[in-house]
């Protein structure tokens, strides 16, 4: 993920960090904020990493080392 890409994940997101400036119930308020950063923060790493394996679970292959 290029740094342009970030600033482009996070712009989309600011209309709605704003808007929750004008709750006045502070629990609403942190719901909000936590919901829209978890959302950000896992399409990032997704970028970065790739997506999530769909079972968790399951275990990579991998090779058996010979010495």
């Amino acid at each position: 993920m290029t740094k342009e890409e970030l600033i482009q994940k996070v712009s989309g997101r600011y209309d709605e960090l704003q808007a929750l400036n004008k709750l006045d119930d502070f629990y609403d308020y942190e719901k909000g904020f936590e919901d829209i950063w978890i959302e950000l923060g896992r399409s990032v790493l997704e970028a970065n990493l790739g997506t999530p394996p769909k079972d968790r679970r399951k275990k990579k292959p991998h090779e058996v080392r010979k010495d």
